[in-house]
């Protein structure tokens, strides 16, 4: 089952102001809400330091299935960890093992930072994000919208809650013309921006034959599980 929200009903999720929001529209870029905490993926390359016991540090990628391997302490599922949830889990994992287990875990280099671009652009596709990135920067680095886009309604499709795909509709004119910069949403890794030629009265229909039926198959299993 499809969930479909405005960005209204994904505000906490999102972390932007809603849409009419009765606040107004931002006046300038830096007043946009920082996007969702990062989550580790697979390939991230992290480095893993303990603060009281430096002869453990080491660095790791994480592999395929979402596990890394450190001294001590059996594999461990890092993928879709925060930074944060990860040094945690492993604090108490070396809590048997070491007196002062203070541990931190950082990102030295991303593995599957990319969204996905399709529909009326220049040159759909695979876009790499190696930093926080819009919709509409990453709409600009597969071509630019075309003169047939309906940049009203252009549709972000991201994984939810038990892996449905949940659909954040935002307006990007209104975010070119600054009338609410916070239409223009921070992406979160293997997003898929679709940018519609025409108005989609049915979304959740849409989306349906779009995952099912046009994306291709490894892109439609990596969105499912590359999370």
């Amino acid at each position: 089952m499809f969930v479909l929200s405005l960005v209204e009903c994904a505000a906490a999720r999102q972390a932007v102001p809603p849409v009419g929001s009765k606040g107004g529209p931002s006046s300038n870029a830096a007043n946009r809400a920082p996007g969702p905490e990062y989550r580790i993926q697979e390939g991230d390359h992290l480095e893993v330091k303990f603060f009281y016991s430096p002869e453990l540090n080491e660095q790791v990628i994480v592999r395929p299935d979402g596990r890394i391997s450190l001294q001590l302490i059996p594999e461990i599922v890092a993928a879709n960890l925060t930074l944060a949830m990860l040094a945690e889990q492993l604090t108490k994992r070396y809590a048997a093992e070491l007196n002062q287990p203070h541990v931190t875990v950082i990102v030295r280099e991303f593995g599957m930072q990319r969204v996905f671009v399709d529909g009326e652009v220049g040159s759909p596709g695979m876009v790499p994000i190696p930093g926080p990135m819009t919709a509409l920067q990453a709409i600009s680095q597969a071509g630019g919208m075309k003169d047939t886009a309906r940049s009203t309604e252009v549709i972000v499709i991201r994984r939810g809650a038990g892996d449905a795909p949940v659909v954040l509709r935002v307006d990007l004119k209104k975010a070119r013309d600054g009338r609410n910069l916070a239409q223009d949403i921070t992406l979160a890794p293997l997003d898929i921006v679709y940018v519609p030629r025409s108005r989609i009265a049915n979304v959740n229909l849409f989306v349906d034959q779009y995952i099912r039926k046009v994306l291709p198959f490894d892109w439609v299993v990596g969105y499912r599980s590359g999370f």
